[in-house]
């Protein structure tokens, strides 16, 4: 397992093992409107997975803005955001931060995400601070897993690969 800071204690975060160069599996989640969300919805897409505990906490709010503010500036680009917060929540951070570009969806209903593609840290029930990005393919191009989760990713790592595959 790796591990990673969480609120100043290091945790474990359960790990699929996926690299970059692997297909990104797919996954099934909640809709901030009670949905189903699947990779299938957007196919043939270049992706920017999301992942983070609580769009509640600062430096998640921030990642979601960010990237939902990126997307726009891409076309074909797709930013997805996985947490463990119900759709409610979600949707009431989308409305209130006007979050339009980017795909909130919950893992709190499937546990799809966790169990498929990883980032749980089990000891505090909660996703992991990553960033993915898949090209049309679904192939992983880039994989960040952040090890400080008070910690912003790398978004400029991240957006000069969907540069390089856009």
């Amino acid at each position: 397992m790796t591990k990673v800071i969480f609120k100043g204690e290091e945790v474990e975060v359960i790990d699929k093992e996926l690299k970059v160069g692997d297909k990104f599996p797919n996954f099934r989640a909640t809709n901030k409107d009670l949905t189903d969300f699947s990779l299938e919805d957007v196919k043939g897409k270049t992706l920017v997975i999301n992942t983070f505990p609580s769009v509640d906490t600062g430096i998640c709010a921030l990642q979601t803005i960010r990237f939902n503010n990126e997307v726009k500036n891409y076309k074909d680009l797709v930013v997805i955001t996985v947490s463990k917060d119900l759709p409610f929540a979600l949707n009431r951070f989308c409305g209130e931060k006007g979050i339009e570009n980017a795909i909130t969806v919950s893992d709190f209903k499937y546990r799809d995400f966790e169990n498929v593609v990883g980032g749980h840290i089990p000891e505090v029930g909660l996703l992991a601070r990553q960033v993915i990005v898949l090209d049309k393919e679904g192939t992983i191009k880039h994989l960040e897993l952040i090890k400080e989760t008070s910690s912003e990713p790398d978004y400029n790592a991240a957006l000069e690969i969907v540069k390089e595959i856009i």
